[in-house]
């Protein structure tokens, strides 16, 4: 195990309601607030409402912006940065998803700053000072609550791309799991998918001696086994739901990378660009690929990290490391079709031509991945065999 620093400072207010307490939260740190979300559903719900009550008591003032969409686009983070700027704002509150929270941490880096946000996704800027954020989650998927990272999207530039830094945590996440009841069952399960996703990028790595943070990760993908099928069932069940949602933070506030190499992402920066072009849902495309990019790392260096996989998660028999591995394998292309996912690019209508651009594009800044690395023709043959 590596030496490591760990950073976990987001306060999280987990159970119903706990909006309730927003108010002195957000007061700590001025009286202008912008209160972002995206296509409206928190006013059907009540949840906006809510949070407008608490903010008026609380003496805070609201400057909105809505319409944040799925794989939130820079247009937006544009528009809230000349809120803030205008309206002089303190704080930023974001209710929604992971695409809301990402928004507003991509909005808080840019107030100060004097040239385009999207500098910052292009590693032509490095982030300085920062608005504070906090968060109500309504979707479990991200992660996007409890750590620094945020992915944004550029349509005219068909690019999706990353950046982030400790500073851009939460001060505080509310995690109320009845706020997510009414998702519905396509982006629960892709919730799901990408929770699974995480912890896939965290755990495939070549580091000896984390046995710490593999049995944590063993036992969040456990949890989300357990509970996956049971919210396509019955989506008002609070103890599936509520273990699904504090999975979803863990599985990406660094808890289970700490003391290993950064981890292996190849993966999410594939699929970053298949939904950057078709703006494809993030889970969906990662249900798709990984299983196709299980197999084709596997390989006499990685075996026994998959086969350990497919016998403490899957609990696949004693039988050889290579064998294990691929019925590990199997077992999560199975998970992922019983959660209605899909197996291959084709099902939603996703063919081979773009593949040599989103493999430019993936590996834009080298070879990507540390479980083994991928160059532009690896990419290329994993988008191939997902068609």
């Amino acid at each position: 195990m590596k030496n490591f620093t760990y950073l976990a400072s987001t306060k999280i207010l987990f159970g119903k309601n706990r909006v309730e307490e927003i108010g002195n939260e957000i007061a700590a740190f001025g009286q202008t607030v912008l209160l972002a979300y995206g296509g409206g559903s928190i006013k059907k719900n009540g949840l906006y409402a809510k949070v407008l009550q608490v903010l008026e008591r609380s003496s805070i003032n609201v400057v909105e912006l809505s319409g944040i969409q799925p794989n939130p686009r820079i247009e937006s983070v544009r528009e809230g940065i000349r809120l803030c700027r205008e309206n002089k704002v303190d704080f930023i509150l974001g209710v929604g998803g992971g695409s809301v929270i990402d928004c507003i941490k991509a909005i808080s880096m840019g107030v100060h700053y004097e040239g385009d946000a999207w500098d910052f996704f292009i590693r032509k800027a490095k982030i300085g000072k920062v608005l504070p954020i906090g968060a109500i989650l309504t979707l479990a998927a991200t992660g996007s609550e409890m750590n620094g990272n945020t992915v944004i999207s550029n349509e005219e530039t068909l690019e999706k791309r990353a950046s982030g830094h400790d500073s851009l945590r939460p001060i505080f996440s509310v995690l109320d799991p009845t706020y997510t009841f009414t998702v519905n069952t396509w982006q629960t399960a892709a919730g799901v998918v990408d929770v699974m996703s995480h912890i896939f990028e965290q755990y495939f790595t070549l580091d000896a001696g984390t046995f710490v943070q593999d049995a944590m990760a063993e036992g969040i993908l456990k949890t989300c086994i357990k509970y996956g099928p049971t919210l396509l069932d019955d989506p008002e069940n609070y103890e599936a739901r509520a273990n699904i949602m504090w999975a979803s933070s863990l599985a990406l506030n660094g808890l289970t990378v700490t003391g290993k190499m950064y981890g292996d992402w190849a993966t999410h920066g594939i699929e970053h660009e298949v939904s950057a072009i078709y703006d494809l849902t993030h889970g969906a495309g990662l249900s798709i690929l990984f299983p196709v990019w299980m197999k084709y790392v596997l390989s006499d260096r990685t075996v026994p990290k998959l086969a350990q996989y497919a016998r403490n998660v899957w609990g696949v028999g004693h039988m050889d490391d290579h064998e294990a591995a691929l019925e590990g394998i199997d077992k999560t292309r199975a998970f992922f079709t019983s959660l209605k996912m899909p197996t291959t690019l084709n099902e939603v209508n996703i063919d081979d031509k773009y593949i040599g651009q989103m493999a430019e594009g993936a590996c834009k800044f080298g070879p990507i991945g540390v479980f083994q690395k991928l160059g532009k023709v690896d990419v290329e043959a994993i988008l191939s065999q997902s068609l």
